[in-house]
């Protein structure tokens, strides 16, 4: 899983009890993973198709800096499906983990399922190849 995102809990972000709001958190998954799978795909013609099991474990209060991680779990014709996990950077405990988010890449003008043409092995490679370019970077710097 690569935590490659972070946000700043602040008080428009709170519920009742002082603590992250749940649709919040929801929101910023969505997002986040929306992001990943552009990024994999190299396409901003995705729509969520299917978020499955959410679980919430800890709470985020104003001032904690929180951090997702993400992974592609399934490559399909047309869709991809992430994993999200939100942790508290500090102490590195999860605070929700979201699992089987679905997107599906559309034709623009139709709305369409289409194909995207990659597989999990070839994002796999792709994103070891961005690593490896990231890396060689901060190490000229």
């Amino acid at each position: 899983m690569r935590f490659l995102s972070r946000r700043l809990v602040m008080p428009n972000d709170l519920n009742y009890a002082n603590s992250l709001f749940g649709g919040r958190a929801l929101e910023w998954i969505d997002e986040e993973a929306a992001i990943w799978a552009i990024c994999q795909l190299e396409t901003n013609c995705l729509v969520t198709k299917h978020i499955g099991e959410i679980s919430f474990e800890s709470p985020a209060m104003q001032g904690d800096i929180v951090e997702f991680g993400l992974e592609t779990k399934a490559v399909g014709r047309s869709s991809i499906t992430v994993s999200c996990l939100v942790r508290n950077k500090a102490t590195k405990k999860t605070i929700c983990f979201a699992d089987d988010i679905v997107f599906v890449k559309v034709d623009p003008d139709t709305r369409q399922p289409t194909a995207h043409g990659k597989t999990l092995e070839g994002l796999k490679a792709q994103t070891d190849d961005e690593v490896r370019r990231l890396n060689m970077n901060t190490e000229a710097e």
